[in-house]
C-alpha cells in the first residue's frame, strides 16, 4: 500500500489551516513503523526493570507528552519530530497494555478487545466530525489530534494482541509467522479490490504492532521462554539506531515528505 493508493480515498478538505503533518506511504513508512513497535517492547520492559514499574510510566508518560508537543508545534512534516512522537507512542502504548495485564490483573482476552472497542471508537468519532479517516487529511488540528488518538489506541491494541497469540500456545516466533501472514491479507485485499485503501491502511497499521513487537521479543528474551536470548539492552539498542538510521536517510533525502509538504 504506497501513498498513490491511498490518494484514491483523499477527500476534497473545506480548508487546509497547515500542511499536512504525516509522511508519505512508503517502504520506509512500513519499515521504519516496524522498527518503533519492536524498540518500544523492549525499551518499556527495558526501563520497568531497570526503573521499577511507576518510574518507568510516569517518564514514559512524560516523554509522550513531550514528543506530542513538539509533533502539534511544528506546522509540516518533519522527519525526527513526527518518528520520535511514534517511537514515544510504541512505548507508552506497550506500557499501557502491561499495566492492565501485569498491575490490575486484566487478561489479554479481555484487554484485547477492550482497546479494539477503544479504537473503533476514535474512528467513529473521527469519521463523525470529519467524515474521513484518511492520512491525507491531517491538516486541521481537530485531525491531528484524532490522528494521535488512533494510533495508540493501535499500540495499545497491537500490544495486547501480541501478547494475547503469545501466550495462548504460539509463542514468540509463532507470533511473528502469524502477524506476517496477516499484514498481508489488507494488501491482498487492497490490491483485488476487496478493500479500500483507507481500511486496508488502518489494519496494516495495527497488523505492525504486534508483528514487530513479537520479534524484539522473540529475539530479546531467554531460551526458556522461546526466544534467541540476546537480551532486552541490546535489541533495544540495535532496533534504536536501525531506527535513527532510516529516519536520518529520510531527513536527508525527504522522499518521504513531497505530498506532505504540500499546502
Amino acid at each position: 500500500m504506497t501513498t498513490e493508493r491511498l490518494l484514491d480515498d483523499r477527500p476534497l478538505a473545506p480548508l487546509r489551516t497547515m500542511a499536512n503533518k504525516v509522511p508519505e506511504v512508503t517502504v520506509y513508512f512500513w519499515i521504519i513503523k516496524v522498527l518503533t513497535t519492536g524498540m518500544g517492547e523492549t525499551a518499556s520492559d527495558l526501563l520497568a526493570r531497570t526503573l521499577g514499574p511507576v518510574p518507568a510510566v510516569g517518564l514514559g508518560g512524560l516523554a509522550l507528552v513531550v514528543s506530542l508537543a513538539v509533533q502539534f508545534a511544528v506546522r509540516r512534516y518533519i522527519a525526527w519530530v513526527y518518528w520520535t512522537a511514534v517511537v514515544m507512542v510504541s512505548v507508552f502504548g506497550t506500557m499501557a497494555a502491561d499495566v492492565l495485564h501485569v498491575g490490575l490483573g486484566v487478561p489479554y482476552t479481555v484487554s484485547t478487545p477492550l482497546f479494539l472497542v477503544a479504537l473503533a471508537a476514535v474512528f467513529a468519532l473521527w469519521y463523525a466530525a470529519e467524515r474521513t479517516l484518511s492520512i491525507h487529511g491531517i491538516n486541521t488540528r481537530s485531525r491531528e489530534i484524532f490522528y494521535w488518538a488512533a494510533v495508540l489506541a493501535t499500540f495499545a491494541l497491537g500490544t495486547a494482541a501480541g501478547d494475547l497469540t503469545a501466550t495462548i500456545g504460539f509463542g514468540y516466533l509463532g507470533s511473528v509467522v502469524l502477524f506476517a501472514v496477516a499484514i498481508c491479507l489488507p494488501a491482498l485485499a487492497h490490491r483485488f479490490g476487496a478493500l479500500q485503501a483507507v481500511p486496508a491502511f488502518w489494519t496494516a497499521y495495527v497488523i505492525t504492532r504486534p508483528l514487530g513487537a513479537s520479534l524484539a521479543d522473540w529475539m530479546a528474551l531467554g531460551h526458556a521462554r522461546g526466544g534467541l536470548g540476546l537480551g532486552l539492552a541490546p535489541v533495544t539498542l540495535a532496533w534504536t539506531v536501525a531506527i535513527v538510521c532510516f529516519v536520518g536517510y529520510l531527513a536527508v533525502s525527504r522522499r518521504d515528505a513531497a505530498g506532505a509538504q504540500a499546502a
